[in-house]
């Protein structure tokens, strides 16, 4: 096969930010699109099939444009950018990347990572409630709160109420000491860790004593009308269809909701079905009412978490698969049965 070869001018600074420790990927493109990369006198020569030196140079050109704007480039950007190359759409990286949410405490921009992840932010500045559904680590929640956050310090709506139904995670805890908020506090752990990241613990103890931001088991909610809120419902997966309608009847004048679950995680006993479940099917066509769904590609965690959320969903997929077949084979053995009857009389 004839060789191709392309070279890219790079600056020494963005070369180890494009590279990767130890050069790790770039040692992922050479793997995944068989091609060479060598970084030589501020050029980046890329060897190998025209087809494969073109996809490479393609992501590495998105990969240094994210690095000038001051990114850090990191593995899921590398993952998603060698995905997107094989979707013939290049742009992707980019076109995410200009859409900024807001910065953390610390400074850091909160931006969408995935196409999937710019159509959930989108579809909250279109809309007055949407759902959240996907997987762990594809960032529902931590979008929705960025959201709620940027809504509120620019005076949108005049606080953010948080909530979350208080089921344990496939145990049971018991008795738990202290008062009511200390027994609940546990059960809203995760959107704390996210409101204190954002916000930073001062300034959200502060709106918190003033009751600017709320944050309740979901038990809470009954009884009361928000107007001029940001409203998180996380874990939706396991409310039951009674609580869902309550918290959705719940909702005032000049009010957003996001809800997020995932229904791969349902924590309800056996039986009980799931209010997420159910609202799905019966809210599909209401306007200004919309349904993402994030999936495997999405997940922004740790590399290794995407393979595991891969992997239960072949896993999964095939025993749905096995199990909707296995009426078909039990009528096959009973009439095979039935036939070695007739013959043996």
């Amino acid at each position: 096969m004839e060789q191709f070869e392309e070279i890219i001018e790079m600056e020494a600074g963005h070369i180890l930010n494009v590279f990767g420790e130890y050069d790790k990927y770039v040692k992922k493109l050479e793997k995944y699109l068989s091609v060479t990369i060598v970084d030589r006198d501020g050029g980046v020569r890329i060897t190998g099939s025209r087809k494969h030196v073109e996809q490479t140079a393609a992501i590495l050109n998105q990969l240094l444009e994210l690095s000038k704007r001051g990114n850090q480039i990191q593995e899921q950007n590398v993952d998603y950018a060698i995905e997107m190359s094989m979707e013939s759409n290049n742009d992707a990286l980019l076109e995410i990347d200009g859409d900024l949410i807001c910065h953390t405490v610390s400074g850091k921009p909160i931006k969408p990572k995935t196409l999937g992840q710019k159509q959930y932010v989108d579809a909250i500045r279109r809309n007055m409630i949407v759902f959240g559904m996907g997987p762990a680590g594809t960032g529902k929640t931590y979008l929705a709160m960025a959201m709620a956050i940027t809504a509120f310090k620019n005076n949108e709506v005049e606080r953010i109420i948080l909530t979350r139904p208080a089921i344990e995670a496939g145990e049971k805890l018991g008795f738990l000491p202290g008062d009511l908020q200390s027994k609940v506090d546990p059960y809203l752990r995760p959107l704390y860790d996210a409101l204190y990241q954002i916000m930073g613990a001062e300034s959200f103890v502060k709106n918190m004593e003033k009751g600017l931001i709320e944050v309740a088991p979901l038990a809470y909610m009954r009884g009361r009308t928000l107007d001029n809120a940001y409203i998180i419902l996380d874990e939706a997966q396991n409310t039951t269809p009674a609580q869902m309608k309550m918290f959705l009847t719940r909702i005032g004048f000049g009010s957003k909701v996001i809800i997020t679950g995932d229904s791969s995680q349902k924590d309800l006993m056996p039986g009980v079905k799931s209010g997420l479940d159910i609202a799905e099917k019966v809210l599909q066509k209401i306007d200004d009412i919309a349904f993402c769904t994030l999936t495997s590609r999405d997940v922004v965690r740790h590399p290794l978490v995407q393979k595991i959320v891969k992997a239960y969903e072949t896993y999964e997929n095939r025993e749905l698969s096995r199990e909707r077949t296995k009426p078909q084979r039990e009528t096959k053995d009973n009439a095979r049965k039935k036939g070695k009857g007739r013959f043996a009389r």
